[in-house]
Order: structure tokens, then sequence, then C-alpha cells
């Protein structure tokens, strides 16, 4: 949408948005690198301290000062909690607004739905608790942060703060990679005009150009430095990726249409859109379950949805 604006260009360094970013290998980083994960910003070296992803301020001068992980665009891995602050912060410093205000002014209520990133305090007796899933030891993200303690994998897992998703503290922060808190539906209708040119409800979200955009491959390749299996990611989104032959991969696939672009859950949620299908998708549990990607769980209501198409 700030694209769309006039107000971020993709191809511009992060400098001219965020000049302290350009330190310790990171001056050349495009604004694009920051939407594909391609940064080089897994996760933060040191020791963080308790509660830092409920630090706004705390988490910006910790990645504008990190050195990354391998030179930025030479390679991606999914920046799963970071990305809260590296994308966000070209939100706020492109519309001068953080990424929870931006998101319920200009989609959550122009759309109507129930969907917050910092949640408000009234809110709270509707929510259900987060019953965390289980980390198989075979797994290759698990192999990977025994092997490299300090290596991406690890600390983006281990290095959180004691972030904890039914903590108050977290939910009223604005993590946008980590806490947003919605339900299927608050996810089907965010996916909406994504899935229909752009617009549903009488609200223009984006225009065709950055559709495109959202839905081209942006990175792939066949080991993500941080999941440490196959994926692709569009600028902002995942892609399809089936994993299902590779071993030591159980629930590391989402296999959609190849036109679809969302982005799954930790333990298995997901929201994506078909423009092809003109189909938005949202699915939400509070038990998750094993994988670092979609469980037969949720890619079995994804398959029944395609087949109803047919």
């Amino acid at each position: 949408m700030a694209v769309d604006r006039g107000l971020l260009d993709l191809d511009a360094p992060v400098r001219r948005y965020w000049p302290e970013f350009a330190q310790n290998g990171k001056e050349d980083a495009l604004v694009s690198m920051m939407l594909d994960h391609s940064v080089g910003l897994p996760g933060i070296r040191a020791q963080l301290k308790d509660g830092a992803a409920c630090d706004y301020e705390y988490m910006v001068e910790q990645l504008q000062a990190e050195a990354p992980f391998w030179k930025p665009g030479t390679r991606h891995g999914y920046h799963g909690l970071t990305s809260a602050w590296t994308v966000g912060e070209m939100v706020h410093r492109s519309t001068g607004k953080r990424l929870g205000e931006f998101f319920a002014e200009e989609i959550a209520k122009p759309l109507g739905i129930d969907f917050w990133i910092g949640l408000p305090e009234e809110i709270e007796p509707r929510l259900s608790k987060i019953i965390p899933g289980t980390r198989d030891p075979r797994s290759r993200i698990s192999i990977a942060m025994e092997t490299d303690p300090m290596g991406p994998a690890a600390r983006f897992v281990l290095n959180t703060g004691n972030f904890n998703a039914n903590d108050r503290r977290v939910r009223a922060a604005e993590i946008g990679s980590a806490a947003g808190v919605s339900n299927a539906r608050g996810l089907a209708e965010l996916y909406n005009p994504l899935a229909n040119q752009g617009q549903a409800k009488g609200v223009s979200l984006v225009g065709t150009e950055s559709l495109r955009r959202m839905s081209s491959v942006s990175v792939a390749s066949h080991e993500d430095a941080t999941l440490m299996v196959p994926t692709r990611f569009s600028l902002g989104f995942m892609k399809s990726v089936d994993n299902r032959a590779l071993s030591n991969s159980t629930n590391c696939s989402m296999i959609l249409s190849e036109d679809a672009f969302g982005h799954v859950g930790a333990g298995g949620s997901i929201g994506f859109a078909s423009p092809d299908a003109k189909m938005s998708f949202g699915y939400a549990m509070n038990r998750q379950g094993e994988g670092v990607l979609m469980n037969d769980r949720g890619q079995s209501l994804i398959d029944a949805a395609y087949r109803s198409l047919q």
C-alpha cells in the first residue's frame, strides 16, 4: 500500500528511509530484501532481554546494529520474528505510522474485520489460549539448532526474549510477524480484496502491479537458511512449496495453486488468496501442530476448498 501511494520504493536502499540501518554489512540492503527474507537478519546473536519483542524501539536498535548472517540478497532465510521490525519499520518510516496503527486505520476498520496488531484489552475475554506444539528432535531445523547454536535457525527459535503468545504484553504490542490476533473468518476476509483484483466491500487496498508482486516468486532455494527446508517467497508472502518427498521434513509443506500467495502461522494456521479462483481462505486453531509449515489438519481443508471449485 505504501508503494502504491508512492511513499516507498522497493528498489531503493533501506538507508533512504532508515539511515541507521546502514551499518555492519547492511549498507547496500534494498527495501525488497526486507520483504522477501533475504536481508540476512532472521535472528539476533546477543541474548535479548526478557520481553524484548514487546519493546519496539529496543528491537529496532538491535536490528539496525546487527551484522547480517549473510550478505543481503545472496540467500534467504525466514525472518519469522524479526520481520515485525524489518518490515514494520519500512511501514513506519514511509507512512509515519507504526504498523498496528496503519493496519487498524487502513485495513481492518475499512474492511470491518476482527483483526488486531496490538490487541485492545477489552477484547481479551474473547481469546482462546494457545496450546504450543512440540518440536521433532529429528527434524532438519532441530538438527541445525543443535549443530550450530549461534546459527540462523537456533537464534530464530531460541533467542526471542521469552516470547509467549499467551502473554498479555505480547498481544498488546505491535508485533506484526507473530502477534496478530484474529480468527479464520478474519483471515479469509483480510485476503478477500487480494483475491479480487485488490478490492472488496468498496475498499481498495492495492493496484494491479502490487498484486503481481505479491503473487510472483521473489526468492526460492533448496534450503531456507532458517527453516532448513526448501521455501519460496514473494514480496511479503509465502508461495506454495511441496517438501513431502524430503526426509526429516514432516509438516514442512504448504501446497496451494501456483497463483496463490499467503502465509502460514505457527502450528499450522494459514491465510491466503487465490486470484485465479477469486478465493480467499483462512484457517486458525489454538492447539498448535508440529512442523514448520502446514500439517494435515489445515492442508486437508485447503485441499477440500480447491476440490469444491471443480
